[in-house]
């Protein structure tokens, strides 16, 4: 160490610093680095600042000779570290993530990080293998074999088919303005309110807020897009009952699209039999129906006969006449 390394910060670089102490969290060994060079900054030799700052001379000598022939982002940052050679090669990993996408062992519900491991020991000729270094080449691959994620699949026939292929043909469509495509569906949304006040963001903070929170209750989102033109609508009401569905479809028909012969889209119809009995005398437009795969079932029971309190609403397209 027979250079010396002289620090000197103008007040950009100063402020930069000091504010980084003040707050925010940071890796300890870039707060004490910024310590070294503002005590430097400020003529402590370097046998004072190794003791103020609890770290060794030559962490003070490496941090100063860094920012002497670099620049301030290099004297704060780690340098870069060779590191061990990587114990998988390329089909080593490869034949890992194989395993973990596999069944796991007889007797055992999902893979664990100890029967990867043993696992890649039996496969390969390594001796042993740690938990961590599976756990890393997973990470990697963005592999998580402990997690599970569920989904439901309807009975897959003929008819399911059918509304399928129905529903794609007609988002594939060439767009007609006067037949125009919407897609509708509905949302219970709760409300949360903030018992006490949060507390801005600063720089090198994020905005926190307490975890207690205050119920507002709920509402309902009636939420249509249109498949061929950027435009959206959303209606919040307070429940989602039938006589709500039915003034979305009156606004959908003669606020957004005066001029349309028919409107057709998914999920237009559910309640048509509703809205056909309070329609007004001035919603007399067609609106036509392509359910989603999904509700092959309810447009089924759609071409019975509906009853007083039936859900279905027959055959589309549907014109919504008056009540006579």
């Amino acid at each position: 160490m027979n250079v010396r390394y002289r620090v000197e910060l103008n007040q950009a670089e100063r402020c930069e610093l000091t504010a980084m102490l003040r707050g925010g969290k940071r890796a300890a060994r870039k707060l004490k680095r910024a310590q070294i060079l503002l005590a430097a900054d400020a003529g402590c030799s370097d046998e004072e600042i190794a003791r103020t700052v609890a770290v060794s001379g030559s962490t003070v000598y490496r941090t100063k000779r860094r920012f002497v022939e670099g620049n301030l982002e290099r004297a704060l940052s780690e340098e870069l570290r060779p590191g061990a050679e990587r114990k998988l090669t390329g089909k080593e990993e490869a034949l890992l993530v194989a395993t973990a996408c596999a069944s796991p062992p007889e007797g055992r519900a999902r893979w664990t990080l100890d029967l990867l491991a043993d696992a890649m020991v039996k496969l390969t000729e390594h001796e042993s293998l740690s938990g961590e270094t599976v756990r890393r080449r997973l990470s990697e691959n963005g592999l998580k074999p402990w997690r599970r994620d569920m989904w439901c699949i309807p009975r897959v026939d003929g008819e399911y088919v059918a509304r399928m292929e129905e529903v794609l043909d007609l988002y594939a469509e060439a767009p007609d303005p006067k037949r125009p495509v919407v897609c509708f569906d509905e949302s219970p949304v709760q409300l949360i309110g903030e018992v006490r006040k949060p507390i801005l963001a600063q720089p090198g903070q994020l905005e926190r807020y307490d975890y207690e929170y205050r119920r507002n209750g709920t509402v309902n989102l009636f939420v249509c897009l249109d498949v061929n033109r950027p435009w959206r609508n959303v209606k919040i009401t307070a429940r989602r009952a039938a006589e709500d569905y039915a003034q979305c479809m009156r606004e959908l028909v003669d606020v957004h699209y005066p001029d349309a012969e028919c409107i057709r889209g998914s999920r237009l119809g559910r309640e048509h039999l509703h809205l056909r009995r309070r329609a007004s005398r001035q919603c007399r437009r067609s609106v036509a129906r392509d359910d989603r795969p999904e509700a092959a079932a309810d447009a089924a029971r759609d071409d019975e006969p509906s009853g007083e309190g039936a859900r279905g609403v027959g055959r589309v397209p549907r014109r919504l006449d008056d009540d006579s």
